[in-house]
């Protein structure tokens, strides 16, 4: 297994330009004919969030201290997550006809379509600083601690991506099974409700979600100045790194059958 990680570092190394070229090939492929072409990264979630904190403070605003903060944090982080796993799990179908022709590292699709999404995700968090500062909100130095849970939450995209690469090629149904998996998720991660108004006895099962952890940490450093949970942080660290040595394992495993069911 170790020996696939290491053979996954060194060709990553050789053909990183690669990585560039399906970063820009998949920011054009997403805005191809839009007017406002990557500004929708932009409006997008500031839409969302002035839409939902509408309709949702109204019954949370009083229990949640800057709300449009709140809300919009949850939902950058949530979306970095669901707009990458959903990406990667049609990455190899969707280039077969370069597979089919020359050789490439097929990971690097996959690897290719979190990268543009993180770059979609440090476009939106503009938003996420013109709202602080519309909404006067102050900037802590723990802000730089985000980095850690962020970095997690790559990590984890990448392994449930790659897991989700291999069975999508083989089994097109976990397209569809994985959208129904991410609309679960959505309600079990407090994006636009507080944690504090789910019953003792169902809060363990929302802290299983790694996404949760995720939400939670980045709330800390962002809006109440403190060092993220270090016991949120070794759980998600648990499930990132669980899923990308999974994840690798599995794709070099069955990569060399891609090619017959694409």
């Amino acid at each position: 297994m170790f020996g696939q990680i290491h053979g996954f570092l060194n060709n990553f190394y050789k053909y990183r330009f690669l990585l560039l070229e399906l970063i820009k090939k998949d920011i054009k492929a997403k805005y191809k004919d839009s007017v406002l072409g990557l500004l929708w990264s932009f409006f997008n979630p500031l839409l969302q969030m002035i839409v939902l904190t509408i309709v949702f403070s109204t019954f949370f605003g009083h229990r949640i201290p800057n709300y449009p903060v709140y809300l919009l944090t949850g939902r950058l982080v949530f979306d970095f997550f669901a707009n990458g796993t959903r990406g990667s799990m049609s990455s190899i179908r969707s280039n077969a006809s370069i597979i089919k022709k020359i050789y490439v590292p097929k990971y690097m699709f996959s690897l290719g379509v979190v990268a543009s999404e993180f770059v979609n995700f440090l476009i939106s968090l503009v938003v996420l600083i013109m709202v602080m500062i519309a909404t006067r909100a102050p900037f802590y130095i723990s802000l730089v601690y985000t980095i850690i849970p962020i970095f997690l939450l790559i990590i984890l995209i990448i392994g449930v991506g790659l897991i989700l690469t291999t069975l999508t090629t083989f089994f097109t149904d976990i397209l569809y099974l994985w959208g129904v998996m991410i609309t679960m998720l959505t309600y079990l991660t407090p994006i636009f409700y507080p944690i504090s108004i789910i019953p003792d006895k169902y809060i363990f099962f929302f802290k299983l979600n790694p996404i949760f952890a995720v939400v939670y940490t980045c709330r800390q450093c962002i809006m109440y100045n403190s060092f993220p949970n270090i016991h949120y942080i070794l759980y998600l660290a648990a499930w990132a790194f669980a899923s990308l040595i999974i994840g690798v394992y599995i794709f070099y495993k069955y990569q060399d059958q891609f090619i017959l069911n694409v």
